[in-house]
């Protein structure tokens, strides 16, 4: 569910860029309120999402393109043998623990971005078949990127939620609020 984001002050637009990614991150944080780590394990449709396989995936997912954009290498090389991996939490990992790395990653990427000498700065793409050869993307792509990453996978999870407990984003919203 998307919820205000403020307006950022006159000319701020990495606060604004920012603003967005925090308010999509809080969708999934949200959807996974209240929940059991069986529930956020849980696939309750066709799908094999899961709650916490979206966290885990967001997560990753931020982390990688900030470090492409500091050209360095993601902390974990997914590929086509183990790309399915990262849409599922490990026996090892749980919510609270993909939550606290996603806080990380989060502050990481807040630090790296307003740190950045301009938004129109760039960085290789990988050399990966799906992107131009030899492309480039500015932070001000990564960022919107990240926004409609995120938000991609907030919608997931609302639908996930609400196929687990009937819980929707409405109420999600108000059980944050309250507590």
């Amino acid at each position: 569910m998307v919820t205000h984001v403020a307006a950022e002050m006159q000319g701020d637009e990495r606060g604004a860029l920012l603003a967005f990614i925090e308010e999509q991150r809080g969708g999934i944080r949200r959807a996974l309120l209240g929940l059991t780590e069986e529930q956020a394990r849980s696939c309750p449709s066709v799908s094999e999402l899961s709650l916490g396989g979206l966290l885990k995936h967001v997560a990753e997912v931020e982390q990688g393109w900030v470090a492409r954009a500091k050209q360095e290498p993601p902390a974990i090389h997914r590929d086509e043998s183990n790309w399915h991996e990262c849409f599922r939490l490990a026996d090892d990992e749980t919510v609270a623990s993909q939550l606290a790395y996603w806080e990380q990653v989060a502050a990481e990427t807040e630090k790296f971005i307003r740190s950045a000498p301009s938004l129109d700065d760039s960085f290789p793409l990988p050399p990966d078949p799906w992107f131009p050869p030899e492309g480039r993307v500015s932070l001000r792509w990564l960022c919107l990127h990240l926004i409609r990453e995120t938000a991609r996978h907030a919608g997931h999870a609302d639908i996930i939620r609400e196929s687990l407990d009937g819980k929707t984003a409405f109420e999600l919203v108000a059980l944050e609020q309250a507590g």
